[in-house]
């Protein structure tokens, strides 16, 4: 009956430790100031500061020295590379509906074809910007390359 090395009817409840009351009187031990100490901005009540808080002196945020540009206008764009293409039959309307369909694109942004790898089938691709390789590698096999408007989702004429 020992081999786990405990008995059921010999366990017991472990002890509680009781809450610290504060505040209760010179004879608790715990009277008059509760703990705090005197004086200051700890002892006072409401005394919850921030975790960046440093006793007014300068905060590292602010003293730390800050460095570049982080342009907030900046657009982001999901890439592909016309090498990816490849693998896709020839003649497709390759766009953004069929890139996520084909889980080429993850994130919902507009779309840049750039240059890297060969490309030999020809291709209709509508997408939001164009690298100039990608541009030249495209009508070099015989396709289109359409720039859309992100905001309407149409083709726009050059």
């Amino acid at each position: 009956m020992k081999e786990g090395g405990y008995i059921l009817s010999n366990l017991k409840a472990p002890q509680q430790k009781k809450r610290k009351r504060v505040g209760r009187g010179e004879a608790s031990g715990h009277g008059k100031t509760a703990g705090r100490g005197t004086k200051g901005q700890l002892s006072r009540s409401g005394s919850r500061k921030r975790a960046s808080f440093e006793g007014g002196q300068t905060p590292l945020i602010r003293r730390i020295p800050k460095r570049g540009f982080k342009n907030p206008c900046r657009k982001e764009y999901e890439t592909v590379n016309v090498g990816i293409l490849e693998k896709f039959d020839k003649g497709s309307v390759v766009d953004l509906k069929f890139l996520k369909e084909k889980r080429v694109i993850k994130k919902r942004l507009p779309i840049k074809i750039l240059g890297d790898g060969e490309l030999t089938k020809s291709f209709t691709i509508k997408a939001h910007k164009f690298s100039e390789n990608a541009k030249k590698k495209i009508e070099k096999a015989g396709g289109k390359a359409e720039i859309v408007d992100w905001e309407k989702g149409h083709t726009i004429n050059e």
